[in-house]
């Protein structure tokens, strides 16, 4: 099924379809870059939001929840050298992404807009810049991939963690969509298109997790 509004998010193409509906809400994917997300009516208020994101048990002494973000710092560390500037964007109440790697020896700023809004570390250039279960819950994911893109120096890397979509089948049935702060889906095939509009080089290193480094 065709339709010609709403426009897709990232790249404003209007070759756009239903993809699913289900009783709550209706996704839609893009037919230029394949992001599948859901119109601008059924996002969330940002109270909503922010008590959605109070109930997520992700503490800093949650071993389980620290072991899932290693997923994400392992390979990271690896291919990065200590004592690198870092920014966790998105990091929620509980920066616990940006301990692990400090711990490592990175030096780390955090940003969230709702818990951490200090808009000063979104004034600095970053060696590299991690963005875990984050991105999908972007409303403009344009705007908010042009400004990590200009908060990387070149060479850096943004490093993404979030689960992806395989296919329209496994979408119906997938628990991923059922976040109602979900809003913005990707797939391989949505990387790519984004590391060739904003200059990236892009892996998948692990499961879930996306490095793109940016052209020198």
């Amino acid at each position: 099924m065709k339709v010609h509004s709403p426009s897709c998010p990232l790249c404003q193409h209007t070759d756009v379809r239903l993809y699913h509906q289900d009783r709550k809400r209706n996704y839609y994917q893009c037919g230029q870059c394949e992001l599948v997300f859901v119109p601008p009516e059924s996002f969330l208020s940002a109270d909503q939001e922010h008590a959605e994101y109070l109930l997520h048990e992700n503490a800093f002494d949650d071993q389980g929840y620290r072991q899932f973000l290693f997923r994400l710092a392992s390979p990271l560390t690896a291919s990065l050298p200590p004592g690198l500037s870092g920014l966790d964007f998105g990091c929620g109440p509980a920066p616990v992404l940006a301990d692990i790697l400090a711990s490592e020896g990175m030096n780390m700023a955090i940003y969230d807009p709702l818990f951490f809004p200090d808009s000063a570390v979104l004034t600095k250039k970053y060696d590299f810049i991690t963005c875990t279960e984050a991105i999908e819950h972007f409303h403009k994911p344009d705007e908010e991939l042009r400004l990590l893109v200009s908060l990387l120096k070149p060479e850096g890397v943004l490093a993404v963690m979030t689960k992806r979509v395989i296919s329209q089948q496994r979408f119906t049935s997938w628990h991923y969509k059922n976040d109602p702060t979900h809003v913005c889906f990707f797939s391989e095939a949505t990387f790519h298109y984004i590391a060739r509009t904003f200059g990236f080089t892009v892996s998948f290193p692990a499961a879930d997790v996306v490095f793109m480094q940016k052209e020198a």
